[in-house]
């Protein structure tokens, strides 16, 4: 009968603890050497114990060759990372900078200022949409005045109510 699974936790007892940890840094240990003999792959395996205590394991004759070569490895990938990311940042940034020119200039010609370099075309479809845009705030305007006057009528009838009741009061 084999072995129930452990319950991941940390051990409280610091003799069990340390035997635990040494048992697992042993196989653990032992498993980095027989991949890298039987896969023949390049291992540098660093563990630290909680007193600080360095163990660790190389397939290589040193540990810094394989380092060297996990440096080499990421920062390649880094730098080829970063330069496609600066080139989108500066593509995104070419596509920012010129939406906000056409925004801008948009802006002052609503305004009514740099209209001379606008053709005929552009001058009407300025109008239009000036137009459009003056027809929904009359609109709006209306709509406002129309519920405050709804609002102001509220309040003359409740007022009339009020005024009609108290003469009733005084007459009788």
């Amino acid at each position: 009968m084999g072995r129930g699974r452990v319950q991941l936790k940390r051990i409280e007892n610091k003799t069990t603890q340390q035997v635990t940890f040494s048992k697992r840094r042993s196989g653990l240990l032992k498993k980095a050497h027989e991949i890298s003999v039987l896969c023949d792959a390049q291992l540098a395996l660093i563990i630290f114990s909680s007193k600080g205590k360095l163990f660790h394991y190389s397939s290589e004759r040193s540990m810094e060759d394989v380092l060297e070569r996990y440096e080499r490895s990421t920062h390649t990938e880094l730098v080829g990372a970063n330069n496609e990311l600066q080139e989108n940042w500066s593509f995104e940034y070419i596509k920012l900078t010129h939406k906000v020119e056409v925004l801008d200039r948009n802006v002052r010609n609503f305004l009514g200022d740099d209209l001379d370099s606008l053709s005929m075309k552009e001058l009407q479809n300025l109008e239009q949409q000036l137009d459009t845009s003056l027809k929904r705030i009359r609109t709006r305007k209306n709509q406002v005045m129309n519920q405050s006057i709804s609002e102001l009528h509220k309040r003359v009838r409740s007022c009339v109510c009020v005024s009609l009741v108290f003469i009733k009061y005084i007459v009788s």
